[in-house]
Parts: structure tokens; sequence; C-alpha cells
């Protein structure tokens, strides 16, 4: 025979409080179901607070200061918890051990007796130590139980920031952060104080001589910047000076990219600086310094022993970039370039013709010469950029290219990456874009023109280096003759 449970009456109602009619299934004041288990409500507390039996009073306080402990309410078989006191209404200690107000020195805002705050504890005072250290128990009579702070086991925040020893002085010489100020910056281009990234040295560069200015960024879209070159001066064996420019761009489909385009620059340039001098003509001398780049780039490949076992399946793209150059020295210009850097002639009176003086190593360029496209069409074509010789052990074959002009009027010689002549192609357009006193301010007119570039888009590396030509007027001619 099935027994049904009889629930027993209820003193209250779970909803609202109100006492229920005898014999009522439903509340009549708010319509709860008084014949189901309620739901615990989220406004209760689900854990009951144990209160720790009162110490027993003194002998001398007088029986008007006892406690009185407030009437909980009555539980029923629901299982629903009565109501219970807060702490705020009852005597006792709070987190540090103090007393907590008397119940009749209400708050000003709850009308509720209110704890007293614990009297702070101040770093670097007799009682603390030099680093505060908290613990999760409070075995210290004189730690966390005097703060008023619950015991951690960690050092306290509050006092090791005015504690921690400062940073170490950076050594002579060595590079300090740009944030703090203070910090040494380590090898891999953070602070060894406060951890902030510095920002690359490649990023942008200039650098000015007397007759040669060059600026390189590392425009708007690339995370590094791939290019870089180098300018110098020296004097030929008759006494008179010969400017140098070197402009590389790394391939970024290649490895390391940006090492293989500061390698060639390097090498080329010191190439020159070491031929020239000895009295090698400039065109030999250009020849021969795109050949030593070729092979500084080239040694950029070459693996340690072992390392190749080590990492067998890892795929290899060598190193590689492009180059050109230019010399000015004994009233040649000498240009010289491998892939599809360029370089302009852009004549002091813009009234005479402008010309590029390089052919690129592309695509578009092989189109164009192999007489199968006009060069709208190749360079309309997604191909058109793809180049066709460059720098690096994976180049098909070294195919050098130098030439000689000697111009017969003042100008300037433009040497610059694709990130440039992208926002600038025809030589019209270089001319339009390149300051009128450019001649007597290369670096101003160099940032410019990278201003030009970055206007446009910046979508690549951007770097130009500007070599004023000085002569004195021969006379009608071509502004570039080929020697």
């Amino acid at each position: 025979m099935s027994q049904s449970h009889q629930q027993p009456a209820l003193s209250r109602c779970p909803g609202c409080e109100e006492p229920p009619v005898a014999g009522d299934l439903f509340c009549g004041v708010c319509g709860y179901d008084l014949s189901a288990v309620p739901a615990r409500p989220d406004d209760r507390p689900t854990m009951a607070i144990t209160v720790p039996p009162a110490a027993p009073a003194a002998p001398a306080a007088p029986a008007a200061g006892a406690v009185r402990w407030p009437a909980a309410e009555e539980t029923d078989s629901s299982d629903v918890p009565a109501p219970v006191v807060r702490p705020a209404d009852v005597p006792g200690t709070d987190s540090g051990g103090r007393p907590l107000a008397e119940p009749d020195t209400p708050d000003a805002v709850s009308g509720r007796g209110a704890a007293s705050p614990p009297e702070p504890v101040r770093a670097g005072g007799p009682e603390a130590e030099a680093v505060q250290v908290r613990h999760d128990d409070r075995a210290d009579p004189g730690g966390a139980e005097a703060s008023g702070d619950f015991a951690l086991a960690a050092p306290d925040p509050r006092a090791a920031e005015h504690a921690a020893a400062p940073a170490a002085a950076p050594a002579p010489g060595a590079k300090v952060c740009v944030a703090c100020r203070s910090g040494r910056v380590d090898p891999d281009g953070y602070c060894e104080n406060c951890g902030h990234a510095q920002p690359r040295e490649r990023d942008h560069m200039e650098q000015e001589l007397d007759a040669v200015a060059a600026v390189s960024d590392r425009g708007l879209r690339h995370h590094r910047n791939e290019d870089s070159f180098a300018v110098s001066s020296t004097a030929l064996p008759d006494g008179s000076a010969a400017v140098v420019a070197i402009v590389c761009d790394g391939v970024s489909s290649a490895s390391r990219p940006d090492e293989a385009s500061a390698a060639a620059a390097s090498a080329a340039n010191e190439a020159l600086l070491e031929s020239l001098p000895r009295g090698t003509h400039p065109q030999t001398a250009m020849h021969e310094a795109i050949v030593a780049a070729s092979e500084a780039v080239n040694a950029l490949a070459q693996e340690p022993a072992g390392a190749r076992e080590h990492d067998a399946h890892r795929h290899q793209n060598a190193p590689a970039c492009t180059l050109v150059g230019a010399i000015m020295a004994g009233g040649l210009l000498i240009v010289g370039w491998v892939g599809d850097s360029r370089v302009y002639w852009v004549p002091e009176d813009r009234t005479r013709p402008t010309a590029r003086l390089t052919e690129d190593d592309s695509w578009a360029a092989q189109m164009v010469a192999a007489g199968l496209m006009n060069e709208a069409e190749a360079y309309a074509d997604e191909r058109a950029h793809a180049i066709t010789g460059w720098l690096g052990a994976d180049a098909y074959e070294l195919e050098p290219h130098t030439a000689a002009f000697k111009p017969d009027r003042p100008g300037l010689v433009v040497v610059c990456t694709d990130g440039l002549w992208n926002y600038a192609e025809s030589a019209e357009e270089m001319a339009a874009a390149v300051p009128a006193d450019a001649q007597e301010q290369p670096l101003r007119a160099a940032r410019t023109l990278v201003g030009h570039a970055l206007d446009g888009g910046g979508h690549d590396n951007v770097t130009v280096a500007l070599l004023p030509f000085a002569v004195r007027p021969q006379g009608a001619g071509s502004a570039c003759d080929t020697v």
C-alpha cells in the first residue's frame, strides 16, 4: 500500500512571509505554490553563520550591557533557511582582531554599527621590515594582525614599491630605455628595468654627408625595415673627391631579408672605399662592389655544421636583396644595379628633360624588351613587379649592370627603392616630387620624398639617397650622355 507524504503546515509563505490560510495550496497574497518544495532564494545565505559562544561577562559589568540576541525565525520542513542575523547587528571583532563598534553607535548612512578602521602600517617605519612579507597564517603577531589585512604569502606591493632597490645604472655607452630613462636595454631590445620594447634603430634611419644624404623608413604596412643604405666619400689618387651611395632592398619572400640588405650595402660600400683610392676606374669599381655584395649575401645562406641535420625538414629560402648604387667621381656619374631599385636624374633647371638611368630586372621589363607587351600593359599585369635578378645564393646567375654618364649641367641624382618609385614611377613624376631646393638641402629633400611615399600609402619600406651633382654648364646637349 502506497503512502503519500504529508507536508506539515507552513507557518509563513516562503514567497511573501505572510501566514497562509490552513488547507490552502496557494498563498492568498502572492499565489505561491505551497505544495511544492520552494527553491532557495538568491538573496538569502545558503550557509549558516556560526556564532562563537559569548565570553563570560566580567563581574563588574552591568546587566544593562548584556548582549540581546535577536530571536531567530522558525524553520519549516521545506528546508528554507530562516533569516539570519547580520554580522554588523551584533558585537564582535573584525578580521584584524579589533572590537567592532557598539550597536548603539549608528553609522551615518545605514544606521548600523560602524566598524572602526584598522590602523595602517606604514612601510619603512621602525616596526616594518625592508620588504614586508605576508603569510597565510597569523603566526606573526606584528604582521597581518597589526595591519588589519588578511595575510598572504606574497610581498606587500605597497611596501615593496618603496623599498625596492633602484635599478643599476647603465654602463657607459650602453643603450638607455626610452620609457624609464634609467634601465639598460638588453640585446633583445627590451629594457631590463621596466621591460619596455625599444624602437628598432632601422625603423627610421637618416645620414647626411657634405655631398650626399639618405633616409630610410619602415613604411606604414611592414613590421620591420628590410631596406638598407650606405653613403660615404673618399679621395681619388688625384686628390679629387668621390661620393658613393648604395641602396639595397631585401626580398620579403626570402629569409632574413633585413640581414641581406644590410650585408650587401656594407660590403659594396667597403669595396668601393678600398678600390677607388687605388685608382680603379669607377665603373670597374662599381662592378666589383656588386660582386662583393653578392658574396656577402651568399655567405648568409651558409649553415654551421650540424644545423641541417638538427632541422633537416625545415625549408631553407636563401637571404636575398636587390642593389642599386651611384658614384660621383671625376665629373662622371656611374650607376650600377641588380634588381628593380632605380636611379633618376633630375636637372636643376626643371625645364630640362629628366631621365631614369636604370632598367628594372623584372617581369614587366622583360616583356617590354621582348616586344611582347607595351609598357602600360606590362606594368598593369599582376606579375609586373616580380624580379628576375637579385643578390642571393639562389639567384640563377649574377649579372651586374653598370653604366657611366657625364652630365653637362647641375642636377640631382635620386637613388631609391621601389617603396618610393611606386608613388612616382616616371621620371617626370619623380622630378615633380623632388623639392626645388633639393640641391642645397638634400637631407630635407630626402625626408620630403619619404613623406611623399608615406602619404601615398606607405605599403613598402622606403629608402632614398640624394646626390647633388654640381658642374659648370657646357652648352647644349643631353642631360646625360653615355660614355
